[in-house]
């Protein structure tokens, strides 16, 4: 999908970029039988403490309801693609020979009036979801399971990939986009192709109020801080941090501190880590 730039009338157009919407239908209206109201939280639990920092305001949105599950089988049609405002991939909506409509995760290269398939029947075609077993070793998958019947869980977010290596005891070795290879059951779904909206990450928010606009409040640097609100706070003038590394206003390492659990129960369905160890 391209990207589209402005001419430079103000400072933050100059590099401001937005997605051109290729293939999307701008004109449709979201299927009201697949919206949920979203509350807002704005960081807050529910005992109205913050526990996530710099969330709040941002527009209205309406939550669409994706099947992950894909456990209807048989073929339906792709009516258009539409944009999703909580997710960085675009969704199809798709309907069934029976007359049921489903949104599901766009997968690159689809379009309108296509046919797609579920089952263990279906061709290995993008956007056709079928169990692993069925899927030939070398595919590039998406929407993975890691829990037959549960939902897909990894490779969601747009423009990314998993790759199938290698298949053997009900076990199927998978290649994530971190780079880790995982042992996935192989009667666990999974879908044909990459996800789509593949430039999603090359996108330039180019000013502060966009970011704003998606529910993200400011952040501010530690270093200009009060001692007692942060590790880094405090000094006369540009102060250093003082310590070996820079750390969060809670004291813990901020770069490199490992938080997987030493005795993890799913440390044996890790081939690879995703840095090569």
């Amino acid at each position: 999908m391209a990207i589209k730039t402005y001419k430079p009338t103000t400072p933050s157009r100059r590099h401001m970029t937005v997605s051109a919407f290729e293939g999307i239908d701008k004109k449709a209206k979201p299927e009201r039988s697949l919206l949920e109201s979203l509350k807002k939280n704005a960081g807050r639990n529910s005992y109205g403490r913050i526990t996530v920092r710099h969330r709040g305001g941002g527009n209205k949105r309406k939550y669409r309801v994706i099947d992950f599950k894909r456990d209807k089988a048989g073929k339906a049609t792709v009516i258009n693609l539409q944009y999703d405002p909580n997710r960085s991939a675009n969704i199809a909506l798709i309907e069934y020979e029976d007359g049921e409509r489903r949104y599901i995760l766009a997968p690159n290269g689809l379009k309108a009036g296509h046919i797609i398939m579920t089952g263990p029947d279906a061709d290995i075609l993008p956007g056709n979801c079928l169990p692993i077993a069925n899927i030939p070793v070398g595919e590039t998958i998406h929407c993975i399971e890691l829990y037959p019947g549960k939902g897909a869980q990894l490779v969601r977010s747009a423009g990314t990939a998993a790759q199938l290596m290698a298949k053997e005891n009900g076990m199927a070795q998978v290649r994530l986009p971190s780079g880790e290879v995982r042992l996935v059951r192989e009667n666990c779904m999974a879908t044909i192709g990459q996800v789509g909206n593949t430039d999603w990450g090359n996108i330039h928010i180019g000013k502060a109020g966009r970011k704003r606009h998606m529910g993200w409040r400011p952040t501010v640097r530690g270093s200009v801080m009060n001692p007692n609100d942060h590790p880094h706070g405090g000094g006369e003038g540009k102060s250093p941090v003082g310590r070996p590394g820079p750390v969060t206003p809670w004291g813990k390492p901020a770069l490199g501190y490992k938080t997987r659990k030493k005795k993890n129960r799913t440390d044996k369905f890790i081939v690879r880590r995703r840095n090569g160890k």
